[in-house]
Protein backbone atom coordinates (compact mmCIF):
# COMPACT_ATOMS: atom_id res chain seq x y z
CA UNK A 1 0.00 0.00 0.00
CA UNK A 2 3.07 2.36 0.44
CA UNK A 3 4.07 2.40 -3.04
CA UNK A 4 0.38 3.01 -3.59
CA UNK A 5 0.25 6.28 -1.66
CA UNK A 6 3.56 7.41 -2.64
CA UNK A 7 2.54 7.09 -6.44
CA UNK A 8 -0.22 8.74 -5.42
CA UNK A 9 1.08 11.85 -3.62
CA UNK A 10 3.74 12.35 -6.26
CA UNK A 11 1.22 11.96 -9.40
CA UNK A 12 -1.73 14.19 -7.88
CA UNK A 13 0.85 16.44 -5.95
CA UNK A 14 2.48 17.50 -9.76
CA UNK A 15 -0.91 17.64 -11.31
CA UNK A 16 -1.97 19.80 -8.21
CA UNK A 17 0.46 22.55 -8.52
CA UNK A 18 -1.82 24.47 -10.64
CA UNK A 19 -4.37 24.31 -7.73
CA UNK A 20 -2.61 25.21 -4.98
CA UNK A 21 0.21 27.29 -6.54
CA UNK A 22 -0.31 28.70 -9.74
CA UNK A 23 2.16 31.51 -9.22
CA UNK A 24 4.94 29.03 -8.33
CA UNK A 25 4.34 27.45 -11.46
CA UNK A 26 3.96 30.98 -13.52
CA UNK A 27 7.41 31.51 -11.77
CA UNK A 28 9.46 28.30 -12.80
CA UNK A 29 8.31 29.02 -16.21
CA UNK A 30 9.84 32.45 -16.21
CA UNK A 31 12.90 31.76 -14.58
CA UNK A 32 13.46 28.12 -16.49
CA UNK A 33 11.35 28.03 -19.70
CA UNK A 34 8.36 26.01 -20.11
CA UNK A 35 10.55 22.98 -21.58
CA UNK A 36 11.93 22.78 -18.24
CA UNK A 37 8.75 22.87 -16.52
CA UNK A 38 7.29 20.27 -18.98
CA UNK A 39 10.44 18.05 -18.66
CA UNK A 40 10.20 18.24 -14.90
CA UNK A 41 6.41 17.63 -15.19
CA UNK A 42 6.21 14.36 -17.21
CA UNK A 43 9.15 12.91 -15.14
CA UNK A 44 7.50 13.46 -12.08
CA UNK A 45 3.85 12.18 -13.65
CA UNK A 46 5.81 9.14 -15.11
CA UNK A 47 7.21 8.04 -12.19
CA UNK A 48 4.20 8.60 -9.88
CA UNK A 49 1.90 6.98 -12.58
CA UNK A 50 4.33 4.01 -11.92
CA UNK A 51 4.11 3.69 -8.37
CA UNK A 52 0.02 4.41 -8.62
CA UNK A 53 -0.23 1.01 -10.85
CA UNK A 54 2.95 -0.95 -9.54
CA UNK A 55 1.31 -0.19 -5.52
CA UNK A 56 -2.34 -0.90 -6.72
CA UNK A 57 -1.15 -4.23 -7.98
CA UNK A 58 0.45 -5.56 -5.40
CA UNK A 59 -3.10 -3.86 -3.24
CA UNK A 60 -4.94 -6.16 -5.15
CA UNK A 61 -2.68 -9.16 -4.16
CA UNK A 62 -4.44 -9.17 -0.65
CA UNK A 63 -7.35 -6.59 -0.73
CA UNK A 64 -8.88 -5.42 2.54
CA UNK A 65 -12.16 -4.95 1.86
CA UNK A 66 -14.31 -2.53 3.38
CA UNK A 67 -17.92 -3.16 2.61
CA UNK A 68 -19.75 -5.50 0.15
CA UNK A 69 -20.45 -4.87 -3.34
CA UNK A 70 -23.36 -2.58 -3.63
CA UNK A 71 -26.30 -4.64 -5.88
CA UNK A 72 -26.49 -2.80 -9.17
CA UNK A 73 -23.28 -0.68 -9.11
CA UNK A 74 -21.20 -2.55 -12.15
CA UNK A 75 -23.85 -1.75 -14.16
CA UNK A 76 -24.20 1.99 -13.18
CA UNK A 77 -20.32 2.29 -12.95
CA UNK A 78 -20.09 1.18 -16.93
CA UNK A 79 -22.88 3.42 -17.46
CA UNK A 80 -20.83 6.30 -15.75
CA UNK A 81 -17.37 5.36 -17.22
CA UNK A 82 -19.98 5.58 -20.92
CA UNK A 83 -20.33 9.48 -19.77
CA UNK A 84 -16.24 9.90 -18.75
CA UNK A 85 -15.26 8.58 -21.89
CA UNK A 86 -17.61 11.14 -23.71
CA UNK A 87 -15.95 13.93 -21.45
CA UNK A 88 -12.42 12.75 -22.07
CA UNK A 89 -12.95 13.04 -26.01
CA UNK A 90 -14.54 16.38 -25.79
CA UNK A 91 -11.10 17.88 -24.48
CA UNK A 92 -9.54 16.82 -27.80
CA UNK A 93 -12.30 17.61 -30.30
CA UNK A 94 -12.22 21.51 -30.82
CA UNK A 95 -15.64 23.11 -31.55
CA UNK A 96 -17.54 20.33 -29.73
CA UNK A 97 -20.79 21.86 -27.50
CA UNK A 98 -19.65 19.79 -24.20
CA UNK A 99 -16.59 21.20 -24.15
CA UNK A 100 -18.31 25.17 -24.90
CA UNK A 101 -20.82 23.97 -21.54
CA UNK A 102 -18.43 22.10 -19.08
CA UNK A 103 -15.18 24.50 -19.94
CA UNK A 104 -13.01 21.56 -18.79
CA UNK A 105 -14.52 18.35 -19.89
CA UNK A 106 -11.27 16.10 -18.98
CA UNK A 107 -11.01 17.00 -15.68
CA UNK A 108 -14.78 15.96 -15.08
CA UNK A 109 -14.31 13.24 -16.77
CA UNK A 110 -12.15 11.72 -14.15
CA UNK A 111 -14.88 13.09 -11.53
CA UNK A 112 -17.21 10.89 -13.30
CA UNK A 113 -14.38 7.98 -13.70
CA UNK A 114 -13.33 7.82 -10.20
CA UNK A 115 -16.62 8.18 -8.48
CA UNK A 116 -17.88 5.31 -11.25
CA UNK A 117 -15.04 3.04 -9.92
CA UNK A 118 -15.95 3.93 -6.61
CA UNK A 119 -19.42 2.27 -6.80
CA UNK A 120 -18.00 -0.43 -8.40
CA UNK A 121 -15.30 -1.33 -5.77
CA UNK A 122 -15.10 -2.00 -2.09
CA UNK A 123 -11.63 -2.07 -1.18
CA UNK A 124 -9.46 0.09 0.62
CA UNK A 125 -6.87 0.49 -2.34
CA UNK A 126 -9.61 0.96 -4.40
CA UNK A 127 -10.58 3.99 -2.13
CA UNK A 128 -7.18 5.33 -1.50
CA UNK A 129 -7.32 5.45 -5.66
CA UNK A 130 -10.41 6.39 -6.89
CA UNK A 131 -11.18 8.29 -3.29
CA UNK A 132 -7.84 10.36 -4.24
CA UNK A 133 -8.53 11.29 -8.01
CA UNK A 134 -12.27 12.16 -7.47
CA UNK A 135 -10.95 14.38 -4.19
CA UNK A 136 -8.24 15.70 -6.96
CA UNK A 137 -10.89 16.27 -9.65
CA UNK A 138 -13.15 18.10 -7.64
CA UNK A 139 -10.13 20.50 -6.74
CA UNK A 140 -9.40 20.88 -9.88
CA UNK A 141 -12.60 21.38 -11.79
CA UNK A 142 -13.25 24.32 -8.94
CA UNK A 143 -9.90 25.90 -9.50
CA UNK A 144 -9.53 25.59 -13.05
CA UNK A 145 -13.38 27.65 -13.45
CA UNK A 146 -12.60 30.24 -10.66
CA UNK A 147 -8.95 31.07 -12.87
CA UNK A 148 -11.24 31.30 -15.85
CA UNK A 149 -13.91 33.42 -13.74
CA UNK A 150 -10.84 36.01 -13.07
CA UNK A 151 -9.36 35.73 -16.87
CA UNK A 152 -12.83 36.54 -18.28
CA UNK A 153 -12.62 33.54 -20.36
CA UNK A 154 -15.13 33.07 -22.64
CA UNK A 155 -15.45 29.81 -24.11
CA UNK A 156 -17.38 29.93 -28.56
CA UNK A 157 -20.33 27.80 -28.47
CA UNK A 158 -19.76 24.48 -30.20
CA UNK A 159 -20.90 22.94 -33.55
CA UNK A 160 -23.31 20.37 -33.02
CA UNK A 161 -21.18 18.28 -36.21
CA UNK A 162 -18.11 18.37 -33.83
CA UNK A 163 -20.66 17.40 -30.76
CA UNK A 164 -21.72 14.39 -32.21
CA UNK A 165 -18.21 13.58 -33.82
CA UNK A 166 -17.08 13.59 -30.05
CA UNK A 167 -20.03 11.29 -28.67
CA UNK A 168 -19.09 8.52 -31.61
CA UNK A 169 -15.46 8.74 -30.95
CA UNK A 170 -16.08 8.50 -27.01
CA UNK A 171 -18.34 5.57 -27.57
CA UNK A 172 -16.01 4.27 -29.62
CA UNK A 173 -13.14 4.21 -27.04
CA UNK A 174 -15.26 3.25 -24.45
CA UNK A 175 -16.50 -0.06 -26.48
CA UNK A 176 -12.90 -0.83 -27.09
CA UNK A 177 -11.35 -0.50 -23.34
CA UNK A 178 -14.85 -1.65 -22.04
CA UNK A 179 -14.38 -4.69 -24.32
CA UNK A 180 -11.25 -5.38 -24.54
CA UNK A 181 -8.52 -3.07 -22.95
CA UNK A 182 -9.41 -3.16 -19.64
CA UNK A 183 -9.43 -6.78 -18.83
CA UNK A 184 -6.03 -7.13 -20.92
CA UNK A 185 -4.20 -4.22 -19.09
CA UNK A 186 -6.12 -3.92 -15.45
CA UNK A 187 -6.68 -7.62 -15.41
CA UNK A 188 -10.58 -7.42 -15.17
CA UNK A 189 -13.14 -7.72 -17.44
CA UNK A 190 -16.21 -4.92 -16.92
CA UNK A 191 -18.48 -7.45 -18.48
CA UNK A 192 -17.70 -10.76 -18.10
Amino acid sequence: MTLLVLGLVIFLGVHSVRIVSDGYRGAFIARRGLGAWKGLYSVASLVGFVLIVWGYGQARQQPVVLWAPIPGAAHAAALLTLVAFILLAAKDVPSNGIKARVHHPMVLGVKVWAFAHLLANHTLADLLLFGSFLVWSIASFAAARRRDRLAGTVYPPGRTSRTVLTVVIGVVIWLIFAFWLHGWLIGVRPFG
